[in-house]
């Protein structure tokens, strides 16, 4: 059991849950958009999530200027050479999935691009708007592959849906901000928590779990999309319970593991 958990906690170290959340939620959106993702923009959707939150791992690992708080920095600080050689032959793979793309994919695709761009280039200086810029980042990276090629007429319950899936990982984000407060305070790193305060921020994830509940009713009394509502909502919950029990599990990164492993749960409705 042991080595099971030290095996997850490398791989969630090194963001390796976070892509397999990210290609499961890309396949779930595929599957309400009845189309079918080419290998090319799904492997450019893995490597590209993968590049940004490795390359946001090494940008702070680098500018705590000390040895870091928190075990993941630690690790990129530790392997800082050897993750930035990595890091440059994903990027190198990932322009090369461009020759393949779909050229609506590929023109969405280099719209977020130059969204991500703006993010590496001043998140430092987000402070507050940090998480909801991740979160919007994140959510257009899921859709936008099969949204591009999708056929099929979009409805209001598609919007609410994918505003759903927003908010969640909004609620994710928050809530590891929270979680990490202390350590990001002596880092002198910078979160919506340590900007808001913890009772704010705490206010703030109620609120959207809250309307992350009414979205989920709304969907499930319109019919349309009441089983990957369901779904989504089944996952709000899922954060619901991490923030509920945040005491037991705030050791040893057990909330880290649980709130990246909440976006597997779609695989279900896959399977």
């Amino acid at each position: 059991m042991r080595k099971a958990v030290q095996f997850y906690r490398l791989l969630n170290t090194l963001s390796l849950d976070v892509v397999a959340g990210a290609l499961v939620c890309a396949l779930f959106f595929a599957r309400i958009f009845e189309v079918v993702i080419a290998l090319p923009s799904l492997a450019g959707l893995l490597l590209t999530v993968w590049i940004i939150y490795t390359a946001d791992h090494l940008w702070d690992a680098k500018n705590i200027g000390q040895s870091a708080s928190t075990a993941r920095h630690r690790f990129h600080q530790r392997h800082f050479r050897k993750i930035i050689v990595i890091l440059i032959v994903m990027i190198i793979l990932d322009i090369f999935t461009l020759f393949f793309m779909d050229a609506m994919v590929l023109k969405w695709g280099a719209l977020l691009m130059a969204l991500v761009s703006i993010y590496l280039i001043s998140h430092r200086y987000l402070k507050v708007l940090k998480e909801i810029f991740i979160a919007v980042m994140y959510t257009c990276g899921i859709i936008l592959p099969a949204l591009s090629v999708a056929t099929r007429e979009l409805t209001v319950m598609h919007g609410v849906l994918i505003g759903q899936f927003a908010i969640l990982a909004l609620i994710n984000l928050l809530l590891f901000s929270w979680f990490d407060r202390e350590l990001d305070q002596q880092d002198n790193q910078h979160s919506f928590v340590t900007t808001m305060g913890v009772h704010f921020t705490t206010i703030t994830i109620w609120l959207l779990i809250l309307f992350e509940a009414l979205c989920t009713v709304i969907q499930v009394v319109a019919i349309t999309l009441r089983g990957p509502a369901m779904v989504v909502g089944s996952m709000s919950i899922a954060l619901l319970l991490i923030l509920v029990f945040r005491d037991k599990i705030s050791e040893n990164d057990y909330f880290r593991f649980l709130g990246d492993a909440v976006f597997l749960v779609p695989v279900f409705y896959l399977l």
